[in-house]
């Protein structure tokens, strides 16, 4: 049974993690030319033209990991039925996806391990941005979750 809408930040979170998941499978149709589009390495692009299974097998699990999250972004927003262990659940996301989001720090300023690439910089701030809507609808559940 839906539940009224709570926490609109946690369903706006919830609608960047189905649309990060919806680019992830259609990086897999897309093919090694999205592969390389979307920063995922030389080496995934390659494995995929070779008919590999790895980079679609991976990028499925991504995608099935995000759309897992907008789940529970859901479940926190009040407009479906509670998720179990939600609280540290969105906690964790909240948490993984800021974190992401600051891994170029480092690599900028020290270039270890590698000297971030544009990929980095651009797919770091999504993850940020993303990470910080969490973080606005966590806040905002808090006491209801």
């Amino acid at each position: 049974m839906m539940s009224q809408l709570s926490q609109p930040w946690l369903l706006f979170a919830a609608v960047l993690n189905g649309l990060a998941a919806l680019a992830h499978v259609a990086v897999i149709f897309g093919g090694a030319a999205w592969y390389r589009f979307f920063g995922a390495g030389e080496g995934m692009a390659r494995m995929d033209e070779a008919g590999r299974l790895y980079p679609a097998a991976l990028t499925a699990c991504i995608a099935l990991m995000l759309a897992i999250w907008g789940g529970y972004a859901l479940s926190g927003s009040g407009l479906i039925a509670p998720w179990p262990w939600a609280k540290p659940a969105l906690c964790a996301i909240t948490a993984v996806y800021l974190l992401r989001g600051l891994v170029v720090v480092p690599m900028a300023v020290a270039s270890v391990p590698q000297p971030a690439t544009p990929f980095w910089y651009w797919s770091s701030a999504i993850c940020f941005a993303i990470g910080l809507v969490h973080l606005f609808g966590l806040i905002g559940a808090w006491r209801n979750l």
